[in-house]
């Protein structure tokens, strides 16, 4: 499968509309997707006949996979292929809208997808080469599936490489699984991305609750009332669209919508999630007119997704963000107000310090993962700072392994060098940052005679060197 889509990557990007990473993943992703729908129509249609029932399919005989590809090979030119394509196939799959306003139901999905895509092949002999390398491939064992899902991950790591500039990067799945298994969600919870760009925060949740018991009821709730989140970019709906589909959660509550855009002051307990999992965007500027929607106005899109979050968790809620090194320490007003609504009013549980160059080749931004708990205000603070004692790179990255010890010290809020506890009278202008006072200890330690034995040898060194000039002025 992966050399099968490395080829189709290959002939896209001859294409001359769509060599970018980021088009030629939109155009793989439709094909794929059509195929593995037409897989999982005949799957479904053959356990059907097993009960001795017809199975109602999605789409219309002609729109089906299996039936227009079959014609192209062997009836219709590719010219009428074009048009059936532009002019026949693609007004068909938006017109799902008008069919169904059932937001869990497929069709609605599909008409999602399809209402932000067109196709931009141009070279209808590359679409041809396309559309035959893709119908060779398989969906209709759940290992297929399985693999499809990782070949789709590479896709998206390339749109990434084409996207990292916009400060939204991707987060490495190391990450995002200790805070999914910090935080612990069950099911009956609700659980939030209000910045699902990088949606396997919601999959990894999807995957931790899925492996509880449960019954039919249970796990309908966890398929249609579990998983919720925001995005505004409609190429990167459309692409974790298709993902959560390919990751069999097959009704996700996806608002294609700008999250900075809601009134958080009108924010009631039913508009609030239970478990809230995010790597907020940060480095924009908003403009003032999106400023209204907080009580505490600022530019700064971090402490704006910050405070959104701050009203989005239920009581008794858990969160786990990502924020990058400068909100901990920045006593700017807003920073400054933001933190102090977080400490008062939340429980500022623990912050981990993630290593320098962790989301390379992404950014290079120093970042923090924080948890709190809406429950009652922040007496102390539990700090982690990771230290690998090696040099992160994009060849050799953070891994599960480096990390997996992490929600087991948090629980327990365990003391070691890298860890220490911060009371809440002990900071400062809410400065938050995280100062490893074991560290601090350990330069203090020296003797006054070491002091002493130091200063000596600066000495010998200043008095060579005094003696070296000299000599050369003579």
């Amino acid at each position: 499968m992966k050399q099968k889509i490395a080829r189709i990557k290959d002939v896209l990007r001859t294409d001359s509309w769509i060599s970018w990473a980021m088009w030629y993943t939109e155009q793989v992703s439709w094909i794929l997707f059509l195929k593995f729908l037409d897989d999982y129509e005949q799957r479904e249609s053959d356990n059907a006949l097993l009960d001795w029932k017809e199975y109602k399919y999605l789409l219309e005989e002609k729109y089906r996979w299996s039936i227009w590809i079959k014609q192209q090979k062997w009836y219709i030119a590719w010219d009428d292929l074009k048009d059936f394509v532009n002019n026949n196939l693609f007004p068909y799959l938006k017109s799902f809208r008008n069919i169904t306003d059932d937001y869990h139901s497929i069709k609605y999905k599909i008409w999602e997808i399809f209402f932000f895509i067109n196709n931009k092949i141009e070279d209808w002999n590359n679409i041809k080469e396309v559309v035959d390398l893709v119908d060779w491939l398989s969906f209709q064992k759940q290992e297929d599936l399985f693999d499809l899902s990782n070949v789709y991950e590479d896709l998206l790591k390339d749109m990434w490489n084409a996207w990292w500039n916009n400060w939204e990067f991707y987060t490495p799945r190391s990450i995002i699984k200790i805070m999914v298994d910090s935080v612990d969600p069950k099911i009956w919870q609700t659980i939030y991305d209000p910045a699902a760009w990088s949606c396997w925060f919601l999959i990894e949740a999807f995957n931790h609750i899925n492996t509880q018991e449960k019954t039919d009821k249970q796990l309908e709730f966890l398929h249609n009332q579990t998983l919720f989140w925001n995005e505004k970019t409609p190429l990167a709906y459309v692409m974790w669209v298709m993902n959560m589909i390919l990751h069999s959660i097959s009704n996700p509550n996806i608002k294609k919508t700008d999250t900075l855009a809601q009134n958080i002051k009108s924010f009631q307990e039913k508009d609030r999630y239970d478990v809230i999992l995010a790597n907020p965007p940060f480095g924009w500027k908003i403009k003032s007119q999106v400023q209204i929607n907080f009580p505490i106005r600022t530019n700064a899109t971090e402490m704006l997704f910050l405070q959104h979050i701050l009203k989005s968790v239920k009581l008794w809620g858990k969160v786990w963000i990502i924020v990058p090194e400068w909100v901990l320490f920045n006593s700017w007003s807003a920073f400054w107000e933001v933190k102090k609504w977080l400490l008062e009013d939340f429980n500022l549980h623990s912050i981990v310090s993630l290593p320098a160059w962790v989301f390379l080749p992404y950014a290079w931004v120093k970042t923090n993962v924080i948890f709190f708990n809406r429950e009652w205000k922040t007496s102390d603070i539990w700090y982690y700072e990771i230290d690998l004692g090696r040099t992160l790179t994009k060849n050799k990255p953070i891994t599960y392994d480096d990390i997996k010890h992490i929600p087991a010290m948090l629980h327990k809020r365990e003391v070691w060098p890298n860890s220490w506890i911060v009371k809440i009278e002990d900071i400062k202008d809410y400065d938050l940052s995280a100062k490893n006072p074991n560290k601090a200890k350990e330069k203090a330690l020296r003797t006054p005679k070491e002091i002493f034995e130091e200063l000596k040898e600066n000495d010998k060194v200043i008095n060579s060197l005094l003696g070296e000039l000299n000599e050369i002025l003579k």
